[in-house]
C-alpha cells in the first residue's frame, strides 16, 4: 500500500459500513455519528462505500448524509451503484446487461443446483425462489421487487443494470463455496467476499469498491495519497490498497490485517471514530 505520512491529513475519509463503521447489530453508535459529522468541519469529505445495495442505505442517512450534498451520496453494491440517498436515485450504474447475468446464473445454477440466486439491479432485487433472503422484514431492508422461479431468471425485464449477482448455498463452508464459485466464474466477473456465509457476491468485470472510489475522487481532484480508507473483509482489500492509508478495524478477516497500513479498535468499539477524532478532531 502508498501509506501516507503521520502528519498529513486526508482530504477524504472513505469507510466500508458492515462491520466496520457499524456496530455488530447494524446501528450507528451517537459517538461514530459526532465524530463522522464533525468531520466536514474539520475540512475532510467523507463516503461510504460498501457492499450494501441501495435499497438497504435509506434508514442509514444520518451517517450517509440527511442533506441532498456530496454527503447525501454513497458508492454502494460494492461499487456497482452511485446512488443519492437522500433524493433515492440512482446516479451510476456499473455492472451487467440482463443477458449476460441470466446466462451466468443459468450456469452457476447448473454447478450448483442447490443454490439460490438472486440480482441486485438499479430497481432492486430480483431473487429465484430458492434464494433465502434472510433480511425481508427487518427495519430498513426494503423488500425485494421481484421473485421468479426459473434458473435464468427470465423475467428480467431488459432496460435494467444488474449490479450484483448472488449465488447462496448455506450447506458450503465460506472457503470451499468461494474458491469452488471463483472457478467456475473464470474471467466473466469479480468475486467479492464480505464475510456471509455460504454467500458468493459477483460483480462485473472491472467493478470494485476501489474503481469506484478513484473516479469519485478524480472528479474532486483528490489523489489517492490523501485517501484514508477503513475496512475489514476481502472485499475491502482492492480500496485499502488503492489509498494512501489503509486502515483495518481490529476485528477484521486476517488477510485484512495482514495487509492494512494501521490498525484501529473494533466496530464495537467505535474504532473508526476513535482513530479519526484522535488525529483529525
Amino acid at each position: 500500500m502508498a501509506r501516507s505520512h503521520d502528519d498529513e491529513r486526508p482530504h477524504l475519509v472513505a469507510s466500508d459500513l458492515d462491520g466496520t463503521l457499524l456496530r455488530s447489530d447494524g446501528s450507528v453508535s451517537a459517538r461514530t455519528g459526532e465524530v463522522w459529522s464533525a468531520l466536514a468541519g474539520a475540512g475532510v469529505e467523507t463516503v461510504v462505500v460498501t457492499a450494501r445495495p441501495p435499497r438497504w442505505l435509506h434508514h442509514l442517512s444520518d451517517i450517509v448524509g440527511g442533506t441532498r450534498d456530496a454527503h447525501s451520496v454513497a458508492i454502494c453494491g460494492n461499487g456497482a451503484f452511485v446512488y443519492d440517498v437522500a433524493d433515492r436515485i440512482v446516479l451510476e450504474s456499473h455492472g451487467f446487461e440482463p443477458g449476460v447475468a441470466r446466462s451466468l446464473v443459468g450456469d452457476l445454477l447448473r454447478e450448483f443446483p442447490n443454490a439460490g440466486a438472486a440480482v441486485e439491479t438499479d430497481r432492486g432485487m430480483y431473487r429465484t425462489r430458492a434464494y433465502p433472503d434472510q433480511h425481508v422484514g427487518e427495519p430498513g431492508h426494503d423488500t425485494a421487487v421481484g421473485d421468479v422461479t426459473d434458473c435464468e431468471l427470465a423475467e428480467l425485464p431488459d432496460d435494467l443494470v444488474v449490479g450484483k449477482i448472488l449465488i447462496r448455498d448455506e450447506a458450503w463452508s465460506d472457503d470451499a463455496f468461494v474458491a469452488d464459485v471463483t472457478q467456475c466464474l473464470g474471467e466473466r466477473g469479480v468475486l467479492a467476499y464480505s464475510g456471509a456465509g455460504g454467500l458468493a457476491e459477483i460483480s462485473a468485470p472491472g467493478v470494485t469498491k476501489a474503481v469506484r472510489l478513484e473516479a469519485w475522487c478524480l472528479e474532486r481532484g483528490i489523489g489517492r495519497e490523501a485517501v484514508w480508507a477503513f475496512g475489514d473483509m476481502p472485499n475491502d482489500l482492492p480500496m485499502l490498497d488503492w489509498a494512501g492509508r489503509g486502515v483495518a478495524v481490529a476485528n477484521a478477516h486476517e488477510d485484512v490485517l495482514a495487509a492494512a497500513d494501521d490498525r484501529c479498535a473494533a466496530n464495537d468499539e467505535d474504532g473508526v471514530a476513535e482513530y479519526l477524532a484522535r488525529r483529525l478532531l
